[in-house]
């Protein structure tokens, strides 16, 4: 496969990136015809439609016409999401069989470079105000959500567009609807006879989460993701925080907070070697790192059943700066030796002869 081609489907896969993380205001008149067309395919009027400023707002509401007991009923359990997501799943099957022998290859490409980064971008980005919203814990890329994923359409444009992979006139309408619709405006919750649908958010940071031009949510300073009705959530590179995390992380906190992931990021956010010294913790041993030359390992009390071993990774980072970290290991370690072969599964011994650690 050309260098030509692997190009082109990244431009696309940015092209709908920037499509699916707009912070636009919604193009309510082509959102409106698009949902409109898709409830014609399963046989339905055109709906009326109830605009929200946010996912937590179209949750909060029982839009007019629908009975409080419906409302309360899971996304996935509603009758028409169903009939939705069945119509575009015929979708798919009709629009993979006409991917020719030799167009195969291309398929492959783009699935790796189109579909993927932008289905975990979404996961990443887009899928954490959803689960803030729900009362009740559930798995977005499992869901109704799924179908207004923009990585799924997103790969049928760019087989069209790089492979030459012709649909027919009402594949390319039903397809083009789903497109107008995932460019146009937030997520939305259709009902017989009446549609929720969310603005974008206002604000939205993001951050490079690998090679394959997958991001995340992520602000070190202020909420990664607002709406305009002012709700809002915070983010740690991808980890989903309370707002003290980035505001305001002081050791005490730090100390108090239950959740390991929520105390990472708060540590994160203000330096290992600052919140060492916030939070007088005591040093119990030093030796040279074995696994990367040149660096230390420290090891700290912080609990009383816990210690924290402070190391340097032995990877750069994408900014060429080697992150240093803390791993908590049982408090009955007293070497940071062993502390650094316990987090391997490994002994002292064994990890002290370690030639790189990455």
């Amino acid at each position: 496969m050309s260098f030509l081609v692997q190009r082109d489907a990244a431009e696309i896969r940015e092209q709908w990136l920037g499509w699916a993380l707009s912070t636009l205001p919604a193009d309510r008149p082509a959102a409106e015809a698009a949902i409109s067309g898709l409830y014609d395919l399963v046989g339905l009027a055109p709906p009326r439609f109830h605009w929200v400023s946010s996912p937590l707002a179209a949750l909060l509401t029982v839009p007019p016409g629908v009975r409080p007991r419906d409302a309360d009923r899971p996304v996935s359990e509603r009758p028409l999401p169903y009939r939705l997501r069945w119509s575009a799943n015929r979708l798919h099957r009709e629009l993979d069989s006409r991917i020719r022998p030799a167009q195969q290859p291309f398929d492959q490409v783009i699935r790796y470079q189109v579909r993927g980064p932008l289905a975990r971008s979404v996961t990443s980005s887009l899928h954490p105000p959803l689960r803030a919203a729900h009362e009740t814990p559930f798995n977005p890329a499992t869901s109704w959500y799924t179908t207004q994923c923009v990585s799924w359409i997103a790969h049928y444009d760019a087989l069209h567009r790089l492979a030459g992979v012709r649909f027919t006139p009402e594949q390319d309408r039903h397809l083009g609807l789903w497109a107008a619709a995932a460019r146009s405006c937030g997520w939305w919750w259709p009902w017989e006879g009446v549609c929720v649908v969310s603005e974008r958010p206002v604000t939205l940071h993001t951050e490079m989460a690998d090679d394959t031009g997958v991001v995340r949510l992520h602000h070190p300073e202020a909420p990664a993701i607002s709406y305009g009705d002012g709700w809002d959530l915070y983010s740690w590179h991808g980890t989903q925080v309370p707002d003290w995390v980035i505001k305001d992380p002081a050791a005490q906190r730090i100390t108090d907070e239950p959740n390991v992931e929520v105390r990472r990021c708060a540590i994160e956010r203000i330096g290992w070697d600052a919140y060492i010294e916030q939070a007088g913790l005591h040093l119990v041993a030093t030796a040279p790192d074995p696994g990367n030359p040149g660096s230390e390992l420290r090891l700290y009390d912080m609990r009383k059943e816990t210690k924290v071993l402070l190391a340097v990774n032995g990877s750069v980072e994408r900014d060429g700066r080697r992150r240093r970290y803390g791993l908590t290991v049982p408090g009955f370690l007293t070497d940071p030796l062993a502390a650094a072969g316990w987090t391997y599964g490994l002994s002292a011994e064994q990890y002290s002869r370690l030639l790189r650690r990455t």
